[in-house]
């Protein structure tokens, strides 16, 4: 293994993990080589992405290069993940910027099925690649990893269509190493809960609308505030009514029974007959039914 890896990226890594390791070999040299050429890197403010930054900074640092973490913002993008890009650039001392996003106004986009986020990362992609393209970078790097591989995922035929580059998936860097090494080297964000963007609340076929996903910001704000660490507010419909369906981690439903009074308020107030706690508990995708 090169040396230098452990020195300067991963000298918290406990060497007698030779496969993260080996991993970590692999993302050093590929992030070496692409630097020379410019990368920008699409920045969430997720735990992978932000990894991702990290680690390319890291390595700029020592080899040198050209790196530029761009964020989009639109009416989907949660308040609190656009706080926490411009408090991890801040961090890193990473030169950032942000763009508007106008995924939300595409019929496709807005029809809300299956390719909702094809149509979202197709947007993402485009943006990126037209300020690659004026500002002279050759690569663009999203935080797609090993773990995501077994997941269907409509936004990385995008990101392939568009030849975005999949480092961490590339270096077979999952999710659990990637909070592990984070934690290793106190970063912040290492436990932080997934977080994909408000539309994906919206149950496929009802439409997505701003101020839908304004609903979805503002209920969920209620959670936040009172400490919930695990949550998602729905908007799911049946043959009657649209209406909010609440999942929480099941040692936390406790919690929303104490908020029922101002949750039901919320909800009636933004035009829901109904707020419902979901008593299967929170899971993945759960806003597609």
């Amino acid at each position: 293994m090169n040396t230098k890896i452990k020195n300067i990226l991963f000298e918290n890594i406990d060497s007698s993990k030779v496969e993260l390791n080996e991993k970590l070999d692999l993302l050093y040299n590929q992030l070496s080589h692409l630097l020379a050429d410019g990368i920008i890197i699409a920045f969430s403010g997720g735990v992978d992405s932000s990894f991702l930054l990290w680690a390319t900074q890291q390595v700029k640092k020592a080899n040198g290069g050209k790196l530029l973490a761009l964020t989009t913002n639109s009416a989907s993008m949660p308040q609190r993940d656009l706080d926490d890009t411009k408090l991890f650039v801040k961090l890193l001392e990473v030169e950032h910027q942000f763009e508007n996003s106008n995924e939300v106004s595409n019929l496709e986009y807005f029809k809300n099925d299956t390719d909702r986020c094809y149509h979202c990362k197709t947007e993402l992609f485009r943006i990126t690649l037209d300020i690659a393209k004026h500002d002279g970078y050759k690569h663009i790097l999203y935080g797609y990893n090993f773990s995501d591989i077994d997941d269907t995922r409509p936004g990385h035929k995008a990101a392939l269509e568009n030849n975005i580059i999949s480092p961490l998936a590339e270096a077979k860097l999952t999710k659990e190493d990637i909070r592990y090494i984070m934690q290793a080297n106190s970063l912040p964000f290492f436990d932080k809960p997934s977080s994909p963007c408000l539309s994906s609340r919206i149950m496929h076929g009802i439409e997505v609308t701003e101020k839908r996903l304004q609903d979805i910001q503002e209920m969920e704000n209620i959670l936040y505030d009172a400490g919930l660490k695990v949550y998602r507010v729905r908007i799911s419909k049946n043959d009657i009514e649209t209406f909010l369906r609440i999942e929480v981690a099941h040692d936390e439903m406790e919690k929303v029974i104490e908020l029922k009074d101002k949750l039901w308020e919320g909800g009636t107030k933004r035009g829901y007959k109904w707020v419902m706690l979901d008593l299967q508990g929170y899971r993945t995708g759960g806003g597609t039914v």
